[in-house]
């Protein structure tokens, strides 16, 4: 037998893609319960191509998950304790691994990490990692109570600043670490070259409700799906993503930078509004379904339907894309607009007016009403309208689909306005 030979593990590196061929991924693993979920964490990195480096805390490899079961996970030898041989610099310090994914990471670990404090091997590599500006991915896993814990939300927000954080999905008490693919395809778009790297995008999705009474709403029939696909393929991109999402048939998965869930119109105007004027935002895509109209005045009880008539009067709503340009001039706005029943050329007609209105870069427009009848709520036909009132038509195809094309429209638009 030769010793030189690769690891056998290493056998499935780039099996499922090749996306992180060439990276090298600093694995830290924490005190946490979901601890056993970083051999499947590596796996799947290595089956995209990355070579896989395991860091552990000492009492992670002595009461939770075994050096032994790692090594055999990585092929690689894994570091439990520092020594001699500088583990924490060969792995962190300047451009000597591609990134480091803390997974899970417990609050304990955030909070030394906040402050500077390195006593165990995974704070180690993170004190040099934030120095050298290697990135940092940080996928948190605690209980509930702990997560909301003001002053472990403050540790939050300060890492926050050199470090991205992969939310976790909050359920039976607990903050539980994300999924390993979620995971992934947010270290993908970390490492990814492609034409949206390093540019942060908010995309909005799904409907908002207006209150008629405590449990009565006025609303709309989005899905969700073709917004939360564009924040998809736009995160494959390589792009920072930030969804604010309201309602809709999708569950969105916590894969991206932030996500922030809203309910009302005026909700949504919020989230926008302080996203855009607290971060610079390269683009913004206002694919949400926002009810056009709200009720008057909403009812504080519930109203009795047994007691006959009652009327509702409507008033407009504040349209959100309008807004963003007056916050963020160099933002390059997207706009939808939805027509139903109408011929090709009033489409156009109508999204170049919407374009002007919101002082669009361009406008997506579909025909809801023959694109429900042909297809359904999983595919899409649409016209992209940039500012020469130039067209370009999206047939009839996955919502996925659609979304990837009008980013490369989109990319192509801001090239050439360079």
């Amino acid at each position: 037998m030769k010793l030189s030979q690769p690891h056998p593990s290493k056998d499935i590196i780039g099996t499922e893609g090749a996306e992180l061929a060439g990276r090298k991924v600093v694995l830290c693993i924490t005190g946490s319960v979901a601890a056993y979920r970083a051999v499947e964490m590596a796996r799947l990195l290595m089956r995209h191509g990355a070579e896989v480096y395991a860091v552990m805390t000492e009492s992670t490899s002595s009461q939770l998950l075994s050096a032994e079961m790692m090594k055999w996970a990585t092929g690689n030898n894994l570091v439990t304790k520092l020594t001699g041989d500088l583990e924490h610099i060969r792995l962190a310090d300047y451009g000597m691994s591609d990134l480091i994914l803390v997974y899970p990471c417990t609050a304990n670990t955030i909070g030394k990490a906040a402050n500077g404090i390195d006593d165990t091997p995974v704070t180690s590599v993170l004190s040099v990692a934030l120095g050298s500006k290697i990135p940092i991915i940080i996928a948190p896993a605690m209980h509930e109570a702990m997560y909301h814990n003001p002053f472990i939300k403050q540790n939050l927000e300060k890492l926050k600043k050199n470090a991205t954080f992969v939310e976790p999905n909050v359920a039976e008490g607990k903050a539980k670490v994300a999924e390993p693919e979620n995971v992934l395809s947010i270290v993908i778009g970390t490492l990814s070259k492609g034409p949206l790297s390093g540019k942060r995008v908010l995309v909005t999705a799904g409907s908002t409700v207006e209150y008629i009474d405590p449990i009565r709403v006025v609303t709309n029939l989005s899905t969700g799906k073709m917004g939360f696909a564009l924040a998809q393929e736009a995160r494959k991109l390589g792009a920072d993503v930030t969804l604010v999402y309201g309602h809709g048939t999708v569950e969105p998965e916590n894969s991206f930078s932030r996500m922030l869930r809203v309910r009302t119109g005026k909700d949504m105007l919020d989230a926008v509004t302080a996203e855009l004027s607290s971060r610079k935002y390269a683009i913004a895509i206002m694919a949400a379904a926002v009810a056009d109209f709200a009720p008057k005045k909403k009812s504080e009880i519930k109203i009795d339907s047994r007691a006959g008539k009652f009327e509702v009067e409507l008033v407009k709503t504040a349209k959100i894309v309008d807004q963003v340009k007056k916050i963020s001039k160099g933002t390059t706005l997207v706009a939808f607009k939805a027509v139903h029943n109408v011929d090709e050329r009033t489409l156009a007609d109508k999204a170049f007016q919407k374009l002007k209105e919101s002082n669009a870069d361009i406008v997506v427009a579909n025909d809801v009403g023959k694109v429900a009848e042909l297809s359904g709520p999983d595919k899409n036909e649409v016209f992209v309208i940039d500012r020469r009132k130039k067209i370009v038509h999206l047939p009839l195809a996955d919502k996925n689909v659609i979304a990837r094309k009008i980013l490369d429209i989109l990319v192509r638009t801001q090239s050439d306005s360079k």
